[in-house]
């Protein structure tokens, strides 16, 4: 298979399709690179030439989820490299720490408890999926669902917290 024919017959569709996916041009730039730079790696594992665009636009999907996953990581990445910054003699970082902990509780509270329950036992004592479902005696499709959910209001108490210091 001639990768350099594939890539320069299906990329500008990839890119469309990668546009509507991701939301924007620049993002669809950087998930198509990503992609192309992911389907050469692995273009052992593609059979039939035919496949090649659903295969590349398939990658491209999985990049795009994981560069909105980042994105939606950025608020708590970044209260994270303040408070390593910070000297840890000032009461300004303990402050800071302080109330993400605060509304980290905060957010732990206002849960359901079979989310709060998922939670508490995959993010704070380290449990693994299965275990955590084994020991609420649930499926592991529902922990996780359960875990998805938790951990998506857990951000959107903490982005809440950071848009709401950005205003002060």
């Amino acid at each position: 298979m001639n990768y350099e024919k594939l890539v320069e017959e299906h990329k500008d569709a990839v890119y469309r399709q990668m546009v509507r996916v991701c939301g924007n041009h620049d993002d669809a730039e950087d998930v198509l690179v990503e992609a192309l730079i992911r389907a050469y790696k692995a273009m052992e594992q593609l059979e039939d030439e035919g496949a090649f665009r659903n295969w590349l636009t398939t990658i491209g999907k999985r990049v795009c989820i994981r560069l909105r996953h980042k994105e939606k990581l950025q608020p708590i990445m970044a209260l994270a490299e303040v408070s390593d910054q910070a000297d840890p003699n000032s009461p300004e970082p303990k402050f800071g720490m302080e109330e993400l902990k605060s509304q980290l509780q905060t957010a732990l509270d206002s849960m359901p408890e079979e989310m709060r329950t998922v939670y508490e036992l995959r993010e704070l004592e380290g449990l693994s999926g299965d275990e955590t479902a084994e020991r609420l005696d649930i499926s592991l499709a529902a922990m996780k669902s359960r875990l998805h959910r938790a951990r998506q209001h857990v951000r959107e108490q903490l982005d809440h917290c950071v848009e709401c210091q950005d205003a002060v």
